[in-house]
């Protein structure tokens, strides 16, 4: 009696594991909370020490100092909302670039996903066939704007591509790419790196 309980437990286990293994139909990547209020913090600082020395050396009035912080603080809102915003979403068929607009990339014309660094930080860069390339603003990671999981999303990213870029991909060597002048080994020099 006790091994059929068991055996039905195992059973079901193993059907919530399967479950649970169904890889997801897309995934979404966003700024983390701290890469979200870092940007803000120096606005608030600076707003709220003049507003407060202004306060105690009386300069405004107290409705001028409530109606400038109010003010202040709605653009510091509308700052944090629109970091949330930013970032990226892959699905099946597409990466979707959400920035100040959106973008669709098509896997089947993707060459590359490399990680660059710009301006003190390291970002995820997407290669196209045309030679376009698209700086990803999620994820990232820097001196001030860490993310302790940047490598396993960026390796997430470049899998996805790999696995649904499609059975008819080909390598395209962009322009620059093949008057640059300097051989590549493998005679791409967009491949994945893994």
């Amino acid at each position: 009696m006790a091994t059929v309980a068991a055996l039905c437990e195992g059973r079901v286990l193993v059907e919530q594991l399967q479950v649970e293994a169904v890889p997801p139909e897309r995934i979404r990547y966003r700024h983390t909370r701290l890469q979200r209020v870092l940007p803000v913090l120096p606005l608030l600082v600076v707003v709220g020490g003049t507003t407060v020395i202004d306060w105690v050396t009386l300069k405004r009035a107290g409705s001028e100092i409530a109606e400038s912080l109010g003010s202040w603080a709605a653009m510091v809102l509308v700052l944090l909302i629109l970091g949330q915003y930013f970032g990226v979403t892959l699905t099946e068929s597409t990466a979707i670039v959400h920035g100040l607009r959106r973008r669709t990339i098509q896997w089947s014309n993707v060459q590359a996903i490399r990680v660059e660094h710009f301006q003190g930080t390291q970002v995820v860069v997407i290669y196209e066939a045309g030679g376009r390339r698209t700086r990803l603003r999620a994820p990232i990671t820097g001196f001030l704007c860490w993310d302790r999981e940047f490598e396993e999303k960026f390796r997430t990213i470049d899998r996805w591509w790999l696995d649904h870029r499609g059975p008819d991909w080909t390598p395209v060597p962009l322009p620059e790419a093949q008057w640059s002048g300097s051989p590549v080994p493998d005679g791409n020099p967009f491949a994945s790196p893994t």
